[in-house]
């Protein structure tokens, strides 16, 4: 009878590993230690770190996708008020972790992609893939008057994800919540203000 796969375990290590330590200072042994793995099956399941870490990223970023989809395509909600439901939803997992983690896409955006052409690659595409949601919540919001529509939907999805991975990574740096309210407050006063 074969072995049960440790991939699952060796992956949900090193979401944790990458977290606590980044992709520079992951190494191999930290996370088939986390795991309770062989060093070897390390290799049998990942031709490389970079292929690990695309994984992780994978994982990391399918929960992502859940508190997008929930937070906004809640249809009890109005499009602007969804906008603001995502942003109350991160800042309630990252006040649950102390306000000392952040965004695994953002910490490998800054960290990997000097180093690994797959990584910022992938990271490219999971950024256009995040992007398309916030844009089309945006674009109804602009229909129905909630926002101005000054700048194109793209545009200020773009935006939000950007600066609020800058919040993310600043409220990292003070550990505590004052740079992502600040950002949510000045955001919805002026770029996301309802239209005078």
């Amino acid at each position: 009878m074969p072995k049960p796969s440790l991939k699952d375990a060796i992956l949900d290590a090193g979401l944790k590993v990458m977290f606590r330590t980044g992709y520079h200072g992951t190494s191999v042994r930290d996370v088939t230690a986390a795991a309770g793995a062989p060093q070897g099956s390390f290799t049998n399941h990942f031709r490389s770190k970079e292929a690990f870490a695309s994984e992780v990223l994978d994982r990391y970023f399918d929960i992502t996708r859940g508190l997008v989809a929930e937070a906004l395509y809640d249809a009890s909600l109005t499009p602007r008020a969804r906008l603001k439901r995502y942003l109350d939803i991160i800042i309630g997992r990252l006040e649950a972790d102390g306000f000392g983690r952040g965004c695994l896409i953002g910490d490998l955006s800054l960290e990997a992609t000097g180093s690994s052409e797959m990584l910022r690659t992938r990271l490219a595409e999971i950024f256009a893939e995040w992007r398309m949601p916030f844009a089309a919540c945006i674009a109804e919001a602009q229909t129905r008057n909630e926002i101005a529509s000054n700048f194109k939907p793209e545009e200020l999805a773009d935006f939000l994800l950007a600066s609020w991975q800058g919040a993310i990574l600043r409220m990292k740096v003070d550990r505590n919540p004052d740079a992502l309210e600040r950002f949510k407050t000045i955001a919805f006063q002026t770029v996301f203000r309802e239209p005078t």
